[in-house]
């Protein structure tokens, strides 16, 4: 098995980059990827990585920096907020570090977002490089540019758009993730068929078994595919001013499940995956795609090991709870609920819908 599989340019003129999707971290000495330059470099990890993958980044490392300082937070999306982030800002005051000190984000999704968000706040701005472990983060979160923190009336509502200098996609990291956590991955990769080529949704389907035996010939084609199209779309809206949004599918309802039951009980990508079978039945209900193609998105889904039912958050008035959540999502304009919806298979749109035919698809998508 090659050390190097592909490398992918994120297009953003002087602040373009690469994501290098690699075999192995200890195999990258060989020209494909170093590290920016700096004073010295903080590692931002979580409790679970640290012990797993820490040693072979720091001994990346440690030949390019005069100092390397480790921070290791605690685990999960519950950890996801101010107090977790000052953690880090303590680090660094602690340490002295200045605007030459880059920091380097060891792990999942939370963990890439609070490292980004605190490398955009520290000093107006400090480099940083996204070291994913997981493939939600390999093939999404680590990759485009948004930081954020959650607060408890609604996800990733606090944060900033801050690129990466660097996306280092390590495959053999994904050897110790949970399989839990590999299906949530898996609601990201999906994703990427219904809004942009079903074609990749087709192969999918082919390969899913093999993707979840944790194939790396397999995995590598799943984070490059993924990665490319994300690379076309994020290039031609850094900010999500329009087409950016499109990455959204299935999360209007998917960060209303997380926010609802609280954070952490279902994975980022079980709200995603509920969420895009929702948004996917909304669709249908708008004359938008038909019924086999909700039925193959739902049979996909399931074969990934990912839940395809909605969770009730209020038993009292579960639609009226979600429609309050989803009126704080970041698209929602005046009060009004924006979805991504479906066009037609591999194309995606953004647009309002009437709450009660949104109640309907809430109360015929959830599980009882």
């Amino acid at each position: 098995m090659p050390d190097f599989h592909a490398s992918v340019r994120i297009p953003l003129h002087d602040r373009s980059y690469d994501i290098a999707i690699l075999g192995a971290l200890n195999g990258i000495g060989t020209g494909i990827a170093a590290p920016p330059p700096g004073s010295a470099a903080m590692v931002i990890t979580n409790d679970v990585v640290q012990p797993l993958h820490a040693r072979a980044l720091l001994q990346w490392l440690q030949p390019h920096y005069r100092q390397v300082h480790v921070v290791v937070l605690p685990d999960g999306e519950a950890h996801k907020d101010w107090q977790t982030l000052n953690l880090i800002f303590d680090a660094l005051l602690t340490h002295g570090c200045d605007r030459k000190t880059v920091l380097y984000a060891l792990g999942g999704g939370v963990v890439g977002d609070m490292t980004g968000f605190a490398a955009a706040s520290y000093m107006r701005g400090v480099p940083f490089v996204q070291v994913p472990t997981t493939l939600l983060a390999q093939v999404d979160s680590s990759v485009g540019g948004k930081t954020a923190i959650n607060h408890p009336l609604g996800k990733n509502m606090i944060g900033a758009f801050y690129q990466p200098r660097l996306v280092l996609c390590d495959l053999s990291t994904l050897d110790t993730l949970p399989g839990r956590e590999l299906s949530a991955g898996l609601a990201e990769v999906i994703k990427y068929g219904p809004i942009a080529d079903m074609a990749f949704f087709a192969w999918l389907e082919e390969h899913m078994e093999a993707v979840r035996a944790r194939d790396k010939a397999a995995l590598a084609q799943v984070v490059r595919r993924c990665c490319e199209i994300k690379a076309e779309v994020v290039g031609q809206d850094e900010r999500e001013a329009g087409l950016r949004a499109i990455l959204n599918f299935g999360h209007t309802f998917g960060h209303a499940m997380e926010t609802g039951m609280g954070y952490g009980v279902w994975l980022h990508g079980e709200g995603v995956a509920a969420g895009m079978v929702m948004a996917a039945e909304l669709s249908r209900r708008l004359g938008m795609v038909d019924d086999r193609f909700v039925q193959r998105l739902r049979a996909l889904l399931a074969r990934a090991g990912l839940p395809t039912r909605g969770a009730v958050i209020d038993r009292h008035d579960n639609a009226g709870r979600y429609l309050e959540l989803m009126r704080v999502d970041k698209k929602a304009e005046a009060g009004e609920i924006r979805f991504v919806l479906i066009a037609g298979p591999g194309k995606a749109v953004v647009r309002a819908a009437p709450d009660a035919l949104v109640r309907e698809v809430i109360d015929a998508c959830c599980a009882g």
